[in-house]
């Protein structure tokens, strides 16, 4: 992976962007996309839209989104200890005994989120599953006013951002869900205005709020009105312990991209990227799923008149936790897929289910 692209993704794993706060990591999207694309928009959802050709009558939507899970500040007890409610799906073990970060009107406060320690739990206690509502964040202040003073009722929280690389190219970070479908997109398109020859309008687009309902991808698709429209996402990894693969299928990390196929899916569009890996000479891994996926796809799919959708997947493991794993490798791939699939579409085509 070349170093400023790897530098890209980095910086913007290390930022932070629960959905309704993407900000800061639209603002580091923006100046990386100016550099190659033509045109480049925030609409007044926070979106951003970067376009490559974008007066092509034909249009292509590459959708990654920028938010991840996080939680939200919504009380502070008298003794200074901070109750949130959740942005996003959590599961709350992945919680207890984490390092996190409010970000407040004056920067970054430090946190740990825990609950009573074993010793102290009864054996009833110690057999229930801990829900988020009884979990808190301690800043180290002494009381409620202290705290009061550098934390403030609807300041966003994260898991301690950071990233870690690991044997054989893989590595792990919060948010891999879905700032690696971002990086994708962007990278897809940058791959694709340099090697030239493009036919289509491609437009990137970081979309906001996708963990709490696939709300930017909705706005987004409304605005550019795409012809075809490509969802970046992480999918479950299936190469680990405990998963089901009769029902999540076979999908190894540094397998390459997962194409899905289904109901969410235009069979053209899967048509084209299957035709797109063989020509990149990319090794493709295929997914299955019977209903409107729970990402930017479906919203794509909907928009409008409709759209000619498809998803091309991240194989992530322990997704929506701290050390989400992914393939360097897979990124790769991901962006040299997408960045063919562009490349060979003519501007006539016709995606038409037929």
């Amino acid at each position: 992976m070349d170093k400023a692209v790897k530098e890209f993704l980095i910086k913007i794993l290390e930022t932070p962007s629960p959905s309704g706060f993407e900000v800061p990591v639209q603002k580091i999207v923006r100046e990386y996309v100016g550099s190659f694309a033509d045109e480049v928009r925030t609409d007044l959802h926070g979106n951003v839209i970067a376009s490559c050709n974008p007066s092509a009558d034909l249009r292509v939507m590459f959708a990654g989104h920028a938010d991840q899970i996080g939680l939200l500040v919504t009380y502070i007890d008298e003794n200074g200890f901070i109750y949130t409610n959740t942005i996003g799906g959590w599961d709350p073990q992945q919680l207890i005994g984490q390092r996190m970060t409010i970000y407040t009107a004056n920067g970054p406060v430090p946190a740990v989120i825990a609950r009573k320690p074993i010793h102290l739990l009864d054996q009833e206690e110690r057999k229930q599953v801990v829900k988020t509502k009884e979990l808190w964040l301690d800043i180290g202040a002494k009381d409620q006013a202290e705290a009061k003073e550098v934390v403030a009722i609807g300041d966003p929280v994260t898991l301690e951002l950071g990233y870690q690389e690991m044997r054989n190219n893989l590595a792990n970070s919060p948010g891999m869900d879905d700032k690696t479908g971002l990086w994708v997109c962007v990278e897809a398109g940058r791959r694709a205005k340099e090697r030239g020859g493009l036919n289509v309008g491609v437009h990137i687009a970081a979309t906001v709020q996708e963990e709490i309902g696939l709300r930017g991808a909705t706005t987004s698709a409304y605005g550019v009105d795409p012809h075809v429209g490509i969802a970046v996402d992480v999918t479950h990894a299936t190469d680990c312990p405990t998963i089901d693969k009769t029902q999540e299928g076979e999908v190894k990390i540094g397998g390459g991209p997962v194409v899905y196929r289904g109901a969410n899916m235009n069979p053209v569009v899967v048509d084209h990227l299957r035709a797109a890996g063989e020509k990149a000479k990319i090794d493709l891994q295929w997914g299955a799923i019977g209903r409107g996926t729970g990402t930017d796809a479906n919203a794509m799919q909907l928009a409008r008149g409709g759209v000619a959708t498809g998803l091309v997947s991240v194989p992530n493991r322990y997704m929506h936790s701290a050390v989400e794993v992914v393939s360097l490798d897979d990124l790769d791939a991901c962006a040299d897929l997408l960045a063919e699939f562009a490349l060979g579409i003519a501007a006539d085509e016709d995606f038409t289910p037929r």
